[in-house]
């Protein structure tokens, strides 16, 4: 079977963006995904992302398999990817449109910025350890600011879910840790029963974050959109920073808002289209 597919990037995260439209399920298995996402032997990809039909209140439904082939609940840097590919498959050139979309995180709402930019509504921030999941506390706790024990180093680590699991922790330099060696040992800690996506952050000040991640499914990437955002809550539970930041990530810049009126967090970043091909 030959696929059409198009590639996206945010920030250096990269996404296979398929149309699949004419069915309510992925025409590809993980394991299909695994080798499209391989970059020496396939397209090479953090995952691969399909456009499915709407389900009940929405236009379109959005799923995702990680480079590794599980399924992760929501992408942030994916979604605005999966944004500028349908107004791409549409034709649409409407300045300010906005998508509803399905994913198994809940609807989250995409809107096309005037400066190509694009702005995801992502939703409330979901706080106690039965949210997110993990047993760091009992469930209805918030998890700030609490000890986790990591390769005999004692890590002080915040919760969040932004639809998928976070954990957060805050460090004097990010450029120093080594991610190949922690990451992996975060992501399967047993207090996650999910795994976890980690993120390490510097302060730089407090309108500006400086991230590094390792994504669960994926590894070390080069930016997290759910990260970014999950990091920003982190930062005003601890006090770090304020509700709107810039986060750096090691491909590019967010703009992140934890709105004090709805209490729902704002994404907006890059997404831009970098080739088209069959498979």
């Amino acid at each position: 079977m030959v696929i059409e597919f198009s590639k996206y990037q945010g920030l250096g995260n990269d996404f296979i963006l398929i149309d699949n439209r004419h069915s309510a399920d992925p025409i590809i298995t993980p394991e299909q995904a695994v080798q499209m996402c391989d970059r020496h032997f396939g397209i090479g990809a953090d995952g691969v992302i399909f456009v499915l039909p709407g389900q009940e209140d929405t236009e379109y439904t959005m799923r995702i398999y990680n480079s590794d082939g599980s399924e992760p609940e929501m992408c942030g840097n994916g979604i605005r990817c999966f944004a500028k590919f349908i107004a791409d498959l549409s034709g649409n050139t409407e300045v300010n449109k906005s998508y509803r979309i399905h994913t198994l995180a809940g609807v989250i709402i995409p809107k096309l910025e005037s400066n190509g930019e694009v702005t995801v509504d992502m939703g409330e921030p979901q706080l106690t350890a039965a949210q997110i999941p993990t047993t760091l506390t009992s469930g209805e706790d918030k998890v700030v600011a609490q000890p986790l024990e990591i390769d005999g180093k004692t890590w002080s680590v915040t919760a969040v879910s932004m639809g998928n699991p976070h954990c957060i922790t805050f460090v004097e330099n990010s450029d120093h840790i080594e991610l190949e060696k922690i990451g992996p040992l975060f992501e399967h800690h047993s207090v996650f029963p999910q795994r976890t996506n980690t993120e390490f952050i510097q302060v730089v000040k407090a309108d500006y974050l400086k991230m590094r991640v390792w994504e669960r499914g994926a590894g070390i990437t080069l930016a997290c959109g759910t990260g970014a955002c999950a990091t920003v809550v982190a930062g005003v539970l601890n006090d770090k920073c304020d509700r709107s930041c810039t986060v750096e990530l090691p491909g590019g810049c967010l703009q992140i808002t934890w709105s004090d009126k709805n209490n729902h967090v704002y994404m907006t970043g890059p997404a831009t289209e970098v080739f088209k091909g069959k498979y």
